[in-house]
């Protein structure tokens, strides 16, 4: 599976799946953000099978981003049957990506 770049019309949807969604707020302007990128990209190709990645760009999707109260970026939360259980700002090398989400396992 691929990482999902959801929206303020979408959102919903896209994270009421059952199990482990991992939501991520960016920018196209955000260094952190470009860096953080590629490191999603790697966690989702080994755990898309556990894990639903989702993308979203603040600049686009305000909603979202107002409704989780985005302040910094980027901006990583961590849902359960679409209700929230962790949330991470800043990006992470991979090994840190993977103890956040798993540690709730």
């Amino acid at each position: 599976m691929s990482i999902c770049h959801t929206t303020d019309t979408t959102f919903q949807h896209d994270v009421k799946s059952e199990g482990y969604t991992l939501v991520n707020f960016w920018a196209p302007w955000c260094g952190p953000c470009r860096f953080f990128g590629p490191i999603l990209e790697s966690f989702d190709g080994e755990h898309s099978s556990e894990v639903r990645v989702l993308k979203v760009n603040v600049d686009e999707q305000t909603e979202i981003a107002n409704q989780h109260g985005i302040m910094s970026l980027p901006t990583t939360i961590l849902l359960k049957n679409g209700e929230l259980i962790d949330k991470v700002v800043g990006g992470a090398p991979l090994a840190e990506l993977k103890q956040f989400v798993f540690k709730h396992r």
